[in-house]
């Protein structure tokens, strides 16, 4: 399979996350600030001095994006902007056998939310992507924390699964993982067990 991205980053340092989309990095001996959008907690990454990837963006409260992190000998890729551009790629080659696609459309509403896709394969699909990049040994998982956002994304497709085909895809950008597995005791409803069973 031929390279999906190719992202030109600038190495640099994890110093400390500031709030949910700031993390505080060394670039060349200084102290910037990166964008992170990735609302995870990534607590295994967000660690002081970890080697991570930023590139440069248009300046606004910060002048960088983190993409991502170092994990063994590769990064893991936390940035869900390039996930989405991965998946779209895959798309356009054709690359996952049971999803034949003509196109798309971003951003749906479905009753409340915006939800990622809406595929046309030919028939209307509605698709939400997650990011699964906790690693337990060599297994993903998502999420790794409790989602308010998440949670409302499930049950809008639930609500809807019976007139649509609905699909949650969870992208593993993690090197050398070999499984996934939903994160019940982070999150029990988007983990997949019953609201009720709480």
């Amino acid at each position: 399979m031929e390279q999906l991205l190719e992202v030109p980053g600038i190495e640099c340092k994890i110093v400390k996350r500031i709030d949910r989309f700031v993390v505080e990095v060394e670039i060349d001996g200084k102290i910037e600030k990166a964008h992170i959008n990735n609302t995870g907690r990534l607590k295994e990454y967000m660690v002081n001095d970890r080697k991570a990837y930023c590139v440069r963006i248009k300046p606004r409260k910060t002048g960088y994006r983190i993409f991502a992190v170092k994990d063994g000998k590769d990064a893991a890729l936390i940035d869900t902007q390039l996930q989405m551009r991965a998946f779209e790629k895959c798309l356009e080659l054709k690359a996952i056998p049971w999803l034949d696609c003509m196109n798309f459309k971003r951003n749906q509403r479905v009753n409340g939310s915006a939800i990622d896709y809406l595929l046309f394969c030919p028939e209307p699909i509605y698709l939400e992507v997650k990011s699964a990049a906790m690693r337990i040994g060599d297994t993903a998982m998502c999420p790794d924390c409790p989602t308010q956002r998440g949670r409302r994304h499930v049950m809008e497709l639930v609500k809807v699964c019976g007139k649509y085909t609905t699909y949650i895809l969870f992208i593993a950008a993690v090197p050398e993982v070999k499984a996934f597995r939903p994160n019940r005791e982070a999150d029990p409803v988007v983990g997949g067990t019953s609201p009720s069973s709480d």
